[in-house]
């Protein structure tokens, strides 16, 4: 088991809002109703359906969404033994002095994060009339960091960090097909213990000696998502002690060092989609080698796949033609510990926690250290934080992880080291050059198809950094270019001025259309490691004239597989009678996906995108 480690990172949050008001519901005795609405702020939904006693002492936790594999069970199990008038932690009978406790629980809502939480516990303290806002009496994220975080910004020690205590560890790894990783072991000439990030850059930045050259590695924003930061660190860390650096913690200096930078940029290189959190992943990195070879995530997500399982409310698709190993760099790895804090922000004070709940709270953070708790934890692919657990299934190496990790644990660097690496993120990140190709034939009229591309098309442009490199051509009866590739911070203005002019009018020539733009991005360079890619929308019927099949489509969107850069095509559908048989044809054709379009799901949409670039 690893040492809490504090991690007081100060992250650009861009954040869901989730949560909202209520009205105040004074639920009656014996109430086994599945929502507990608080006034103005977040609902806790679980309890596990007990009877709450008549005089209970209510405490709320909030925690991270891979959390919800295991808490709502040992929510229940809590409430039912206070229910029986039993003491959770010792299962006798509750002493005439002694009240029962009762526990609710909740996650953030709507895709949101540990850190959507995070930001809400802030919002409570500085900005209760926020639309996001939690007060629980526990707060369990995926890392510390956020405890730290909340503390930081409010200027208050709402978190005594000391106090907090790890519940379900795991470890940051790379996820990697095991073909692959025997490949490395033969270029290398080392074992998969010795193999480093400094193995992997020196051996790849030429590309596989084995089947396709080009090196795919899947990577979630460090700006958002708690793993890719974890991840990105840890590549500082090895870009650094290449380039001579000898201290055992980070510095900003190590990390603004031009050789480091430059040894970042050719790691990223290696970078075939970005994701804003690694869930994004979880339904993608299965579908084969064709798709990535290895990914940056935690052990518990590598075994959630391996498994065919679900964490919270991620499907993890089961592995497809071969088997996923889990590589710890020998450089050193990362733990995030999800540590369980009670807020010390008393109601006396303007808080929302008595003395009697924190004492409360204690109670329930040592039931879920007690060994039933951590063997049931650790059922969903969580290492045990309970010292007196031994390791059991799934935490067996038939589910590609080690059960005796020899990879040193690294050491956390400061604050400002941290700093650094974010606002570095945009300088060594792989950027994209990426032609918007956009349908604007009259089937695009149907349904306000049009208007729905239009809106996509907009906020794409909107959220894209502006050192990436794009350009708009549109397809009727013909093939227009509006808008020739170019950086976005010069002429994202041309950009939005003629999407927001698009008219839908004329035939469908998509397999030619597709065919002449692909043939155009094939014609830049490969070798500026820059991403190479098609962005498509379109309601998918090609109706052309012209002779184009899509069979030559097909053959036009693989034409450059084999090369260390490909061109990648990401088709949108539009429409309730979109050719999706056709799209999928292409987007297979790219080991892409297709994503739908609709009024509804413009941000999803932006998300999934940004998988890609």
């Amino acid at each position: 088991m690893k040492r809490l480690t504090l991690w007081m990172v100060i992250l650009p949050l861009v954040l869901t809002a989730c949560g909202g008001s209520s009205e105040q519901s004074n639920a009656p005795v014996g109430n086994t109703g599945g929502v507990q609405p608080r006034p103005g702020y977040e609902i806790f939904d679980v309890n596990g359906a007990v009877p709450r006693p008549q005089n209970a002492v209510e405490i709320y936790v909030g925690y991270s969404p891979e959390a919800h594999t295991y808490m709502p069970e040992l929510i229940r199990r809590f409430n039912q033994l206070s229910a029986e008038g039993k003491n959770p932690l010792t299962g006798a009978a509750l002493g005439s002095n002694e009240r029962p406790i009762y526990v609710w629980g909740t996650q953030p809502k709507a895709g949101g994060s540990s850190g959507t939480m995070a930001q809400g516990v802030f919002n409570a303290v500085v900005a209760p009339a926020n639309e996001n806002v939690y007060k629980p009496t526990i707060f369990i994220p995926s890392t510390v960091k956020w405890l730290a975080w909340v503390n930081f910004q409010t200027r208050r020690e709402i978190f005594k960090i000391d106090d907090a205590k790890p519940i379900a560890p795991s470890p940051v790894i790379l996820g990697i097909w095991e073909e692959r990783l025997k490949q490395l072991e033969r270029m290398t000439g080392k074992s998969r213990d010795e193999i480093g990030w400094a193995d992997i850059l020196r051996v790849l930045e030429n590309g596989w000696n084995e089947g396709r050259r080009a090196v795919f590695y899947g990577h979630a924003d460090p700006r958002h998502s708690s793993t890719g930061l974890s991840a990105t660190v840890s590549e500082f860390y090895a870009c650094a002690r290449r380039e001579g650096f000898a201290s055992r913690v980070l510095t900003v200096d190590a990390v603004d060092d031009q050789e480091t930078q430059e040894c970042m940029r050719d790691l990223q290189g290696l970078v075939r989609h970005y994701a804003r959190r690694t869930e994004d992943f979880l339904n993608y990195f299965g579908q084969g080698p064709d798709y990535l070879d290895m990914l940056a995530l935690e052990e518990v997500d590598l075994i959630c796949i391996n498994m065919g399982a679900v964490q919270g409310d991620e499907q993890c698709l089961k592995p497809q033609g071969g088997n996923l190993v889990a590589l710890y760099p020998s450089e050193g790895i990362l733990w995030h510990d999800r540590a369980a804090a009670i807020v010390q922000y008393d109601a006396a004070q303007g808080g929302w926690t008595t003395q009697e709940q924190r004492e409360a709270a204690r109670v329930f953070i040592d039931f879920l250290l007690t060994v039933p708790s951590q063997e049931y934890i650790m059922t969903f692919g969580f290492r045990p934080a309970n010292p007196a657990v031994p390791l059991a299934f799934p935490i067996v190496e038939a589910n590609g992880i080690q059960t005796d990790i020899r990879a040193p644990q690294l050491d956390l660097p400061s604050i400002e080291t941290i700093n650094a690496i974010q606002q570095s993120w945009s300088l060594v990140k792989k950027q994209a050059d990426v032609m918007i190709l956009i349908d604007v034939s009259g089937s695009m009229n149907e349904e306000d198809k049009i208007g729905q591309a239009r809106a996509a098309a907009r906020a794409f442009v909107e959220n894209l950094e502006t050192n990436n490199r794009v350009g708009l051509m549109v397809f009727s009866s013909t093939l227009r270019e509006l808008v020739p590739l170019d950086l976005l911070e010069s002429n994202k203005q041309e950009l939005l001025r003629n999407i927001d002019n698009l008219v839908a009018d004329g035939g469908t020539e998509l397999f030619l259309s597709v065919v002449e733009t692909m043939n155009i991005m094939n014609r830049l360079s490969d070798e500026s490691r820059r991403a190479r890619a098609v962005v498509l929308l379109s309601d998918g019927e090609d109706t052309g004239s012209r002779g184009t099949t899509l069979n030559d489509a097909v053959r036009a969107v693989s034409a450059s597989r084999n090369s260390l850069n490909p061109v990648i095509l990401v088709p949108l559908a539009y429409g309730k009678d979109a050719s999706i048989v056709q799209l999928n044809a292409l987007a297979d054709a790219s080991k892409t996906r297709v994503l739908s379009g609709t009024p509804e799901n413009i941000g999803n949409l932006l998300r999934l995108l940004s998988s890609y670039f």
